[in-house]
């Protein structure tokens, strides 16, 4: 391959984020006696998702986001939780959660030695910074990319263009993104004029303006598409 320079994104593309985000809000409710159930639990991912969704589009700030999300929570439950309380047991919770996809270190290690890899996240500094380091991927991947620290995000060009310099990345074909959101991450390196990668084990097409560069249904798929040896050899 061309590529010298892998850009991954965290959450559903090497952390296993749905592990880790379930613990830490089960932990989170257990705190303040509140049941993480099939009420609560379906109730506050909704209301995360969706203020996500208006934080990429660039509805919502980060902070005021991970304050409201907790906000809407209570109210609609007719509790009287601090919610920015909640907000700080729940990073604390997840930045201890570092669960990794089944076969993401293997991967990396596979790749470490042929390129040059990154994280680059949207994710809540405190938390990804903690799930990072608790996880033997700090041991590979020797640069971390926050869009909190860099004052931009996914899929602001501005974003990548920070993350290329500090890389020194000057040709643009050097470096691919890889994610499994089609607007953050693939749009985002689409816009940003890199090549990506869809890490998509759904199977569904890309919303409509989303051409990603190729598309992969599993790590081992990947690995088959960027390392010169045997995708069955990698992943073992």
């Amino acid at each position: 391959m061309k590529y010298t320079h892998l850009l991954f994104d965290a959450d559903n593309t090497l952390f296993d984020f749905g592990s880790a985000e379930r613990r830490a809000l089960a932990q989170t409710l257990a705190d303040v006696g509140c049941p993480c159930d099939g009420v609560t639990e379906p109730l506050y991912h909704a209301v995360n998702q969706a203020l996500w969704q208006r934080f990429n589009r660039g509805g919502i700030g980060r902070e005021e986001l991970l304050v409201e999300r907790f906000a809407v929570f209570c109210r609609v439950l007719g509790r009287d939780d601090d919610p920015a309380a909640l907000n700080r047991r729940y990073l604390d919770h997840l930045s201890r959660c570092a669960q990794l996809i089944p076969g993401a270190l293997a991967l990396c290690r596979a790749l470490a030695p042929h390129y040059t890899l990154a994280i680059v996240t949207n994710g809540n500094a405190r938390a990804q910074r903690g799930r990072f380091f608790a996880s033997p991927l700090a041991e590979v991947i020797p640069w971390l990319f926050i869009s909190e620290e860099i004052g931009f995000q996914k899929p602001q060009p501005e974003f990548f263009r920070a993350v290329l310099d500090r890389l020194s990345v000057r040709d643009l074909r050097r470096a691919v993104v890889i994610g499994d959101d089609p607007n953050s991450d693939i749009l985002g390196g689409m816009r940003s004029g890199l090549d990506t990668i869809w890490y998509h084990p759904d199977g569904t097409p890309p919303p409509a303006g989303v051409t990603p560069t190729a598309t992969v249904s599993s790590l081992a798929e990947l690995g088959a598409l960027l390392l010169p040896v045997p995708s069955h050899e990698i992943m073992k």
